[in-house]
This record gives structure tokens, sequence and C-alpha cells, in this order.
């Protein structure tokens, strides 16, 4: 790897095609990455581009696996870590919501045990802190509509884009955590390691996102 090769770390799916189209309007041409769809690193120019579950991202950057990576804002506030976070990239917009059945909703002034299933349980106790609610916290791994309509919980807490899921499974939309977007982060040992490229890398992907489509 030459000294100027930035490692990048990129999630599968939807993501990769909507920040490899902010890329290649800031002149770095990641078309590579949709060859062969085996690989997992992939040599792009000045940038080696290791396609990863988005779960993954936060990671591979944290612990210098990567130099730079472009990860959701649901995932890094889920993990808490020390990454620099100079740009959001505006891609991957949805809502972190809250949901409970339409023909069950739960009574908040009432003393009931009321359990919340999520994959963001981190999330979820902080939201409950600043809601000052108790409540237990049941960790999923998917099918978080499941969890209601069995009777594991009361509520989940999970992304949604239009709530079409939600509608189709019977439930309803009860409060919003927060927006959800795709950011790019950034390894703090890389802003001194490679800082020449980073910064090129950076004030490319801000004119890109300056300027539109």
């Amino acid at each position: 790897m030459s000294t100027t090769e930035l490692r990048l770390a990129l999630p599968k799916g939807r993501i990769l095609e909507e920040a490899a189209a902010i890329f290649a309007r800031a002149g770095y041409d990641l078309s590579p990455v949709f060859g062969d769809s085996r690989r997992l690193v992939h040599e792009c120019g000045p940038l080696r581009v290791l396609v990863l579950r988005s779960s993954d991202v936060p990671t591979y950057v944290a612990h210098g696996a990567a130099d730079i990576g472009v990860a959701g804002s649901d995932v890094l506030d889920e993990e808490g870590r020390d990454l620099y976070e100079p740009l959001d990239l505006g891609i991957g917009r949805c809502r972190m919501i809250v949901a409970e059945r339409a023909d069950a909703p739960v009574d908040e002034r009432s003393q009931m045990h009321v359990r919340y299933a999520t994959k963001y349980p981190r999330t979820t106790r902080e939201y409950l802190r600043r809601k000052g609610r108790t409540a237990e916290v049941i960790k999923l791994s998917g099918a978080i509509e499941l969890g209601p309509l069995t009777g594991l919980c009361d509520r989940i807490v999970d992304i949604t884009q239009t709530g079409e899921t939600l509608r189709q499974n019977g439930l309803v939309l009860v409060d919003t955590v927060g927006e959800v977007s795709s950011r790019l982060v950034v390894n703090p040992a890389a802003m001194k390691l490679v800082a020449g490229p980073l910064r090129t890398l950076i004030e490319r992907l801000e004119a890109a996102l300056a300027s539109g489509a």
C-alpha cells in the first residue's frame, strides 16, 4: 500500500450506492466495488475500499483497520466510539421511532411493567432516561416488529423510512427518538498519520455536497 492510499470502510447495500455517487462527484471512482460482489477489498485509485456490514464500519475505523468510513448515526450513537465525524453526508435518511400495537396502547400513567425491544439498547436506555421513564430493554437482532405481536414486548425502538412496515404489522408510531443519516467518520490517529490525503478527501466531499447532484 502506498503512503498516500487511504483505507475506506463502506457499508453494504443501498448506502454503498449512495456513498459511491457522492465520492464520484468528489473525483473518486468507486465503480470497482460493484464489479465482483464476492470481493470484500477493492482497489479504487487512491482508496482501498472495504465493504462491510454497516454495524462493523465503526469498529474497523476505531481500531485503525480503516482510516475513514461511512456509518449511520444510529450505529454511531449506539456504539459511542471515539471517532471524528467531519461530515454529515445526508444519505440514508430515516427516523428512529418508538412504536406499539395499535390495539394495545401503553398507558404511561399506569404502574405497569413496560418492555421495549430494539437493536439499539444503549440508545433506547438513553431515550428512556431523557423521558424520565423506567422500562425493561430487550435486545433483538432482527424482525423487531414481531416483538409486540408475540407478547415479547410492549413497544419497539427501531428505524423507519416510510412507516409502511409498521402499518402492515398493526403498529403505530408513538414517538420519535431522533433523525438518522450517514456520516463520514475518521480514525483520530489517521488525522495525524495521513493528514494530507484525508484533508484533501474531506474538502472534495464538502465541495461535492455543496454543489448537489
